[in-house]
């Protein structure tokens, strides 16, 4: 195998310096309009011995408006090699995922006419769960991926892929080792990156004059209209509207020609982009801008009024699992999602409430949760201790999660969606 396509390490750190200044345009940020306290990294699973030896590194977790460019993003930054270089999501692990990145990659070959002697360029590319969908048409693929842990995942199934972050310092290699590129995929990966403009121009360099990049992330006009405040964590710096990314795909030299809403994790876009020019910009660009505006997105005001509603969340499912628990329930979790932990530690839920939590990746079974401390456990625990209630933690996935446990469920157990209403969702 050559060098370049096995996972190494990263030489140089990149540190993102934490001011009051938006990481998009310059511009001076106001006050944020979200404060969920310190907590730990999302993504930071314990072994029983670290949670032994004592505390747990916390950080600032504020999410504040720029009124210059109006892109949202966090108030203080983490260095990406301490988020990143090891992680323990592995997109392969959801049933729903896979089956949308199947259906991805089909759309992407019949609109892109990608083939043999095409090149297909995934950035974050995890365990090689989308690109091995793009194999079969016989186009060239190649994956980056910075933790180095699931990297080596993808290159064990065929995958080629660079264990770095994707920017500026990486253009030159994948150009020479694998070309310009035809398509330029990320998936959940443009919340993950402080200096985003250098990201985006290191697309534009990376693609070639009459190819598309497409991304997709969970949309902010969703975020905030259905409180899914545990969508906030310090891996997530930005949270986007299609406003503020006009704004830096025009900086990076690039255009928007399309935009789809899809409704994998609570409701996501789908962004086109492109070289000036090259399509035509779809109306729907056009509409949804007008549409955010109407909505509010680009004014503080919006904004200003979302703390009441995640507060009133958190006083609910307080009082729904408290009410339990008083009348004797024997109560679990669902799932180890990162947005599992922003959830829990804001709400302050931890083993008073919550026995356990089990999960589908054995990455993860036998680790405990950040912050809260919660043991991770493999999903026939369930059925095992017979908990009465369950609360998912990744309920974008309620449904699917609903429809593999119903052994559980015909043993009388009943699950909990915290988001966007605390609720009983198959009570008896």
């Amino acid at each position: 195998m050559n060098l370049w396509l096995a996972p190494r390490a990263r030489t140089r750190k990149l540190i993102v310096p934490t001011d009051k200044h938006c990481l998009g345009c310059s511009a001076q940020l106001g006050a944020a309009f979200l404060d969920l306290g310190r907590t730990p990294l999302a993504n930071s699973y314990l072994t029983p011995e670290q949670a032994a030896a004592g505390r747990e590194e916390s950080f600032p977790l504020a999410v504040a408006y720029c009124g210059g460019c109006h892109l949202v993003q966090l108030t203080h930054q983490v260095e990406p090699d301490k988020l990143f270089s090891r992680y323990l999501y592995f997109s392969s692990f959801s049933d729903s995922f896979l089956e949308h990145s199947r259906k991805m990659a089909a759309s992407y070959i019949a609109r892109f006419g990608l083939g043999p002697g095409k090149r297909v360029l995934e950035i974050a590319s995890n365990d090689g769960y989308l690109l091995q969908n793009f194999k079969p048409c016989g186009a060239s693929v190649l994956g980056v991926e910075p933790a180095r842990n699931i990297a080596a995942e993808a290159v064990a199934r065929g995958i080629p892929t660079l264990a770095v972050f994707f920017g500026p310092d990486t253009v030159a290699e994948i150009r020479a080792q694998f070309g310009m590129a035809d398509l330029i995929v990320g998936n959940n990966v443009l919340a993950h990156v402080p200096r985003i403009n250098d990201f985006l121009a290191a697309v534009t360099a990376c693609l070639d004059s009459n190819g598309a990049a497409v991304f997709e992330f969970p949309y902010l006009k969703h975020l905030l209209d259905r409180t899914e405040f545990d969508t906030i964590y310090h891996e997530h710096v930005f949270y986007y509207s299609l406003t503020a990314l006009d704004g830096l795909a025009r900086r990076a030299g690039l255009e928007i020609f399309d935009v789809l809403h899809q409704p994998i994790h609570g409701g996501s876009l789908r962004l086109f982009l492109q070289p000036p020019g090259v399509r035509p910009v779809d109306a729907a660009v056009r509409e949804m801008l007008k549409a955010e505006a109407a909505a509010g997105l680009t004014g503080a005001d919006r904004y200003a009024r979302f703390a009441g509603a995640v507060e009133s969340l958190r006083n609910k499912l307080r009082a729904l699992l408290g009410k339990l628990k008083a009348d004797g329930k024997r109560i679990a979790a669902y799932g180890a999602p990162a947005k599992g932990n922003t959830l829990l530690n804001y709400c302050g839920i931890g083993r008073e409430t919550l026995d356990f939590t089990v999960d589908r990746s054995p990455h993860k079974q036998g680790l405990l949760l950040p912050g809260s401390r919660i043991p991770i456990r493999a999903p026939e625990a369930l059925l095992q201790e017979r908990p009465d209630y369950a609360l998912i933690l990744p309920w974008n996935i309620a449904d699917e999660i609903i429809g593999q446990q119903q052994a559980y469920v015909a043993a009388g157990g009943r699950f909990i969606v915290p988001v966007p209403e605390p609720a009983i969702v198959n009570p008896a």
